[in-house]
């Protein structure tokens, strides 16, 4: 049997239609012959500006080849993207299928999406409260294009739209973590050592990981009024990041979360609000000390244009943990933390050279926690399909525990070239 045919029998099982084997292959020729062909080869690389004894001097060098397909058929849309990759850090070829599904509208009132996705929602920059969809935060600190920051999730989503309001349903059979921070190639506080691990102490994790058991279901109900988007938020799930230890293993608490969020013009800018809860659900009293306490968020951000071609943008982000008293007492000793941590952001971009050169900056900056993050970074369109970039991720602060103060070892430059198609 052909790979177009037993493609096409998959789709076909899979959505119960009552066709022949020659129908199907027939409108697998038709799939590919309305297929649209993408993607890039990128060369990247990237070394540690300081001395770290437990990582590689390499922070990142790698060369990527992505391939970007889609076609349709009268009743569904068809996206394929993945990445194969040659990694020289890792000493190891990777592909990492980064989007694989098929969108339907079988309704006026509806559309679904099922398979492999990016997803997102929420107001923040880079900042991120009711948005609980998985992050890849090794591919954001080593020096990856900021796409990489959002991992795939495995879902289905249905969105239905109505006169009152909108909702947004994802439905992730099988819990999908952030890729966080391990120790493989980035360095952390390691609490358990007092001090700062890598490679010498991979960090061990019990993850969540049975099928429509360990599952995540996320709820947005949306609406625009006077130019003003107004949106609720819902998820029930895990932590997407360890949040607790059990033993010698981080683990994923279970984790629920309710918000809120507003977006909308605000003199000559757009001015957003959002707001979360975060109900540890293992935690609701606050008296186990080894899971994270439940916590409420908040931020607010504005971005305008100051100059011809210079956008500004600052954010004010605050995470206050509730039952500040009773983790005090609970913490094991190295695990406590402050009630509220405080954090802004700043981004400047500026276009220059008929908007081929983009230099911008994003800079995070903790005043409680006294820790900074730069991200500089310049990127030149030499022409329509190739393009040259240069930049940093810089970490400093005063103690070494604090969330960006740990990495400090990380901080590292890098370069990369991306020829697209």
């Amino acid at each position: 049997m052909s790979i177009k045919l037993f493609a096409g029998l998959l789709i076909c099982v899979v959505f119960s239609l009552p066709v022949t084997a020659e129908e199907t292959e027939s409108n697998i020729d038709t799939l590919f012959s309305k297929m649209d062909v993408h993607g890039f080869y990128e060369m990247r690389s990237g070394y540690r500006t300081r001395k770290d004894k437990y990582e590689k001097d390499m922070s990142i060098m790698e060369n990527r080849l992505q391939i970007d397909l889609s076609t349709y058929t009268d009743w569904a849309d068809f996206k394929f993207r993945g990445d194969l990759i040659g990694d020289l850090v890792e000493e190891q070829a990777d592909f990492d299928v980064r989007e694989a599904y098929l969108s339907s509208s079988p309704f006026d009132f509806m559309d679904l999406k099922v398979g492999r996705q990016i997803l997102t929602w929420g107001t923040g920059d880079l900042v991120f409260i009711n948005d609980l969809f998985p992050k890849d935060w090794q591919s954001f600190f080593i020096g990856r294009d900021t796409e990489y920051l959002k991992a795939p999730s495995d879902a289905l989503k249905a969105s239905f739209f109505g006169d009152l309001a909108n909702i947004d349903v994802v439905y992730t059979p099988q819990f999908d973590s952030d890729r966080f921070i391990s120790g493989e190639r980035i360095s952390y506080w390691n609490s358990s050592l007092a001090g700062i691990a890598g490679r010498n102490a991979i960090q061990h994790v019990d993850k969540p990981d049975r099928w429509f058991r360990d599952d995540e279901i996320a709820i947005r109900l949306y609406k625009n009024i006077n130019n003003y988007e107004y949106a609720l938020y819902a998820y029930r799930g895990y932590w997407k990041s360890p949040a607790g230890v059990k033993g010698t293993q981080a683990i994923f608490p279970d984790l629920n979360v309710y918000g809120a969020s507003v977006r909308g013009n605000i003199g000559n800018g757009i001015g957003n609000l959002e707001f979360g809860y975060y109900e540890s659900d293992d935690d609701q009293s606050g008296k186990n000390g080894s899971v994270n306490n439940s916590e409420l968020r908040f931020l607010a951000g504005y971005t305008q244009e100051v100059g011809k071609d210079f956008n500004a943008g600052v954010q004010y982000y605050v995470e206050h943990m509730t039952d500040y008293g009773k983790h005090n007492d609970s913490a094991p000793s190295g695990l406590t933390r402050d009630r509220n941590r405080h954090l802004v952001t700043v981004r400047l971009t500026k276009l220059l050279m008929n908007q081929n050169l983009r230099c911008s900056l994003f800079t995070y900056f903790s005043p409680s926690d006294k820790d900074v993050y730069m991200r500089p970074n310049v990127n030149y369109k030499v022409s329509d399909n190739l393009a040259v970039e240069a930049g940093a991720n810089i970490f400093f602060g005063d103690y070494p525990g604090t969330f960006f103060g740990q990495f400090q070892n990380n901080t590292n430059i890098y370069t990369a070239i991306r020829y697209s198609f």
